[in-house]
């Protein structure tokens, strides 16, 4: 692959479960906008994941420079990190246009 990736380090994986969650989230949303329904719930819960995305990348990027990990290594784990963070921000946008949706037309 274009990253050489051999294995998945945990925080990648965990990311991709927040990431996972978060779509679950606006998928769970999207059919309660059609009847205006309140989805207040789903949108807590996406700026939750979002926050817990945050927390989780800048504790993986941190722990890319404790060890002496080869230079190359650092920067694309970190480009991984970063993307799978900008996935998870798309899905907070994505909930603040679903809300938009509802209030709107409230």
């Amino acid at each position: 692959g274009l990253y050489k990736i051999e294995a998945p380090m945990a925080q990648a994986q965990r990311l991709a479960g927040v990431l996972r969650d978060g779509t679950r989230q606006i998928a769970a949303a999207i059919p309660l906008i059609r009847g205006f329904k309140d989805i207040s719930a789903q949108m807590v819960e996406v700026h939750r994941l979002e926050n817990e995305g945050d927390r989780i990348t800048r504790e993986a990027i941190a722990s890319l420079f404790e060890g002496g990990i080869d230079p190359m290594v650092v920067i694309r784990w970190k480009d991984i990190f970063e993307r799978l963070e900008n996935a998870i921000d798309s899905t907070e946008r994505a909930a603040f246009i679903l809300e938009g949706i509802v209030i709107k037309n409230a």
